[in-house]
Order: C-alpha cells, then structure tokens, then sequence
C-alpha cells in the first residue's frame, strides 16, 4: 500500500483572499469553492470546545492531502 505523503499549510501565513497553493500541482484552491471540483475534505479535528483546530482536504487535481493548520488563531483575530 502506497503511503500518502501530506503538506501541511499554516493559514495564518497566507494572504491576500485567503486562497491555498497546492504544494504539489500548483492548483489554486478557494475557500469559497463548495463544488468539490478542485478539493475535497478529508478530516477535520475539533478541540473540546467544539471549535475547528485543523482540517485535511485533498486536492481533485493530483490527488495529494493538504493539512491546514491555524483555524484558532485566525478566528481569534477576526
């Protein structure tokens, strides 16, 4: 069984629209994009209070799995 590699993004580095990179085939993925046509959620890990702490998509185009860090600290600045 082939073992998927994953990259981490930290969202409190991005800027401008809040749009992702992914790390392996460049493809742009939104925030905004509900289609699942260039992501899909994988997993998402919540903390005891019930809010979001990381979430794993996987990119449509390459198939590879990005996890996204810093949910909390962003809610936090909002």
């Amino acid at each position: 069984m082939k073992q998927v590699e994953v990259s981490t993004v930290d969202l409190r580095k991005i800027e401008g629209d809040g749009n992702i990179i992914c790390p392996k085939c460049g493809a742009v993925i939104s925030p905004d994009d509900v289609s699942e046509e260039v992501y899909t959620v994988i997993d998402v890990k919540e903390n005891e209070d019930g809010l979001m702490e990381e979430m794993t998509i996987q990119c449509q185009k390459c198939a590879s799995e990005i996890r996204l860090i810093g949910f909390l600290d962003l809610k936090e600045s909002w």
